[in-house]
């Protein structure tokens, strides 16, 4: 899943425009390059055995996750029939994920999108958790190939936390974002009335002022920013700072402005204009609150976000509801779930293309 953090300053703006050239960076090594070469759309032929296994991971890899820790590792069955995803222990976020539901909803996110990958080169994935390793096992056989507009978008979706245009979305394209993220473990709520919107707006700022005033969150948060492209080259994961609409800046300057300029005021007068562009909210809720549930809620909130692409709408998530366990139950009694929990909140319309946050390579992921 894909975390709804940035920060907002004019004041960073001054900052790198005065210290632009700073960190020079050879052409190939720049971030352009390298994004580029990041979100392409491969080749459907040409691959075969371990070769395939890797392009269908670096597919995977292409899913968002919390922060952009890109929390999993991949495994190769060594006859190619399946291709394993587990949690990397080594980047987690315990203080906005705890309990690590985001871990395992980012695992579904890349299940999902390997899963796109492998219909796409001829392959039928199969998809089994084994709450024994914590392990999402993709059973791979041969079928017809069908490359779907799904996975056509794979290289084309973002989180884009910028704002929408305000404009409300027909009947059939509310229709098609509901179908595609809808299962029979997942319900997904989708809010367009101007006051239910306001109503999960009241609650994201409440999670927001929660959250900010908690130092570890703050220190977390912070450690997963880059703050220019040579710091989202180096690392190939975290929230690349122009990825939120912000200048790049000398990561030494950016860590001082954050500390400034993030303040609670600032964030809830952003998260408002945001709401208030979008066309509506969406809130996935899974059947159960365990780890395989998690994965399918990723599953949804994916194909969710392919559709949303290929129709040319955006989305960013607004999870502090959620991730607030004080409000967590609050919020569900407001969305009539009873005791069910909600397990992601996003805004969705159509807005701009902003860059893109980059990944490890596939032989990072590897194991």
């Amino acid at each position: 899943m894909a975390t709804r953090r940035h920060f907002n300053t004019t004041a960073l703006l001054s900052s790198s425009l005065a210290l632009a050239g700073c960190s020079p960076e050879s052409v190939e090594n720049s971030y352009e390059v390298v994004a580029d070469q990041t979100w392409q759309l491969g080749a459907l032929d040409g691959f075969q055995g371990a070769a395939l296994g890797r392009e269908l991971v670096r597919y995977a890899t292409l899913a968002p996750s919390s922060h952009n820790t890109q929390c999993w590792t991949f495994a190769l069955d060594s006859t190619g029939k399946s291709i394993s995803i587990q949690p990397d222990l080594a980047r987690l976020c315990p203080a906005v994920d705890p309990d690590l539901h985001h871990v395992f909803v980012s695992l579904g996110c890349a299940t999902e999108n390997l899963t796109q990958a492998a219909l796409a080169h001829g392959l039928k994935g199969e998809v089994a958790f084994d709450p024994a390793t914590d392990a999402v096992r993709v059973s791979l056989s041969p079928t017809a190939a069908q490359s779907s507009d799904l996975f056509k978008s794979i290289p084309l979706r973002q989180s884009t936390r910028g704002e929408f245009d305000a404009k409300p979305l027909s009947k059939t394209e509310l229709a098609l974002l509901q179908r595609a993220g809808s299962s029979g473990s997942v319900q997904l709520l989708l809010l367009t009335d101007q006051s239910a919107m306001a109503q999960v707006l009241d609650y994201v700022v409440q999670g927001n002022t929660t959250q900010m005033a908690d130092p570890a969150f703050v220190k977390e948060l912070k450690t997963w920013i880059r703050f220019n492209g040579q710091d989202a080259v180096r690392t190939g994961d975290g929230l690349y700072s122009a990825a939120s609409g912000n200048p790049t800046v000398p990561t030494w300057i950016g860590e001082h402005v954050f500390d400034w300029f993030y303040t609670p005021k600032s964030e809830n007068d952003k998260y408002a204009r945001q709401v208030r562009s979008s066309a509506g909210i969406a809130v996935f809720v899974g059947q159960s609150a365990d780890k395989a549930h998690w994965v399918e809620v990723g599953r949804c909130y994916e194909r969710f976000a392919l559709q949303a692409t290929a129709l040319g709408i955006r989305n960013a998530m607004l999870n502090q509801p959620v991730e607030v366990s004080a409000l967590r139950s609050q919020f569900a009694a407001a969305l009539g779930l009873g005791g069910q929990r909600p397990d992601l909140v996003l805004r969705f319309g159509r807005g701009p293309t902003l860059p893109r946050s980059l990944r490890r390579p596939v032989a990072a992921v590897l194991v």
